[in-house]
């Protein structure tokens, strides 16, 4: 027997260690390849959950809040595992089906404020007080519509009620002149002052 095989021909242990050895390279190195295309993979759909949450975030800016915060899973910055990468994959996916809902309701409760004023409008009377803003129907910036009566308590008497519809917010030219009008004020009340000391002054004289 020379090594390669036995008096039956067969093949024994020492022939085959070689194809074996070489069976367990290429094992490792598939091994390694999986690992460095999962860990892509992983890494792509974290890149698309965050463009995704950061487009919720600007969306529902001004409306309504909604999670966007994902706990850091070291203190430190380091390297994350398959499994790490996972639970910050499974994080972010939470946050943006979080994120979708908060934005449906959001719309469905605007969508009713909405509703509410074309029914005031048509029927003030049947919303006596009730008040709406801008930002209850999504939109920016100050005013509301607001169920009143017409000429104050004689309007209440008489059943006298309209949708007022304000603007809110007082004008930054507005505050300016009235801020102008009263430091004019204090100036002249101080010009009179001075003026009437000078004449005092003069008579003493």
């Amino acid at each position: 027997m020379d090594g390669r095989g036995d008096p039956g021909g067969g093949v024994t242990t020492i022939s085959l260690m070689p194809a074996l050895l070489r069976h367990e390279e290429f094992l490792g190195l598939g091994v390694a390849v999986d690992e460095r295309e999962a860990r892509l993979q992983l890494r792509t759909q974290i890149a698309r959950l965050e463009t995704e949450l950061a487009g919720l975030f600007a969306e529902a800016f001004g409306h309504t809040e909604v999670p966007h915060r994902i706990e850091a899973l070291a203190p430190q910055p380091r390297v994350l595992d398959l499994g790490e990468l996972e639970m910050v994959r499974d994080g972010l996916a939470d946050r943006v089906a979080e994120a979708r809902q908060a934005l449906v309701e959001r719309k469905r409760t605007e969508d009713g404020n909405r509703e509410l004023v074309e029914r005031m409008l048509a029927a003030p009377q049947d919303y006596k007080w009730v008040q709406v803003s801008r930002q209850d129907l999504g939109l920016h910036g100050c005013g509301h519509w607001h169920s009143r009566p017409r000429l104050g308590p004689i309007g209440m008497l008489m059943g006298w009620w309209r949708v007022k519809v304000s603007s809110g917010c007082p004008l930054s030219g507005r505050l300016a002149a009235v801020e102008r009008e009263g430091q004019a004020r204090e100036e002249g009340r101080i010009c009179r002052r001075t003026a009437t000391g000078t004449m005092g002054l003069g008579a003493a004289g």
